[in-house]
């Protein structure tokens, strides 16, 4: 394995995670809410009265920060190397993964491990290992 070194940006990356961080934080302090965003996008799906704001600004924030993000920087490329079959198929799974483990990335491993929570430390490790099973079968036994 080597590190393409060009593409290497720890600070861009360590000011990400420090305001997802941050973001978080002020959620669940002001709101009381986890930012698990697969929670936030499904409360909206079956909202319920005055549950409605703080999500769609949530989400509304996701959406507009790679716009505000181009105004001042040059947005990456973007590649996919997979099919929308299989992008839809993946992000079905990805759904009922969510709704099995009860939260996404973002609560189990942003917010719930930063509460220490040992169900959230589980979740993270099935997300984790799921992932690397799936590159390494994909990438390396099915040559995908």
């Amino acid at each position: 394995m080597t590190i393409a070194w060009n593409a290497f940006t720890p600070w861009s990356a360590l000011l990400g995670g420090a305001l997802i961080g941050v973001a978080a934080a002020l959620l669940i302090l002001f709101n009381g809410r986890i930012a698990g965003i697969s929670g936030i996008l499904g409360g909206l799906l079956r909202p319920l009265r005055g549950d409605i704001g703080w999500r769609a600004a949530f989400i509304g924030g996701l959406l507009a920060a790679p716009v505000v993000y181009s105004l001042f920087a040059t947005l990456p490329p973007v590649s996919v190397a997979a099919g929308d079959g299989a992008l839809v198929l993946a992000g079905l799974l990805v759904g009922v993964g969510t709704r099995y483990g009860s939260g996404c990335t973002s609560g189990h491993g942003v917010c719930g491990l930063s509460r220490l929570s040992w169900r959230s430390l589980a979740a993270t490790a099935v997300f984790m290992g799921a992932g690397f099973a799936t590159v390494f079968v994909t990438r390396h036994l099915l040559s995908f």
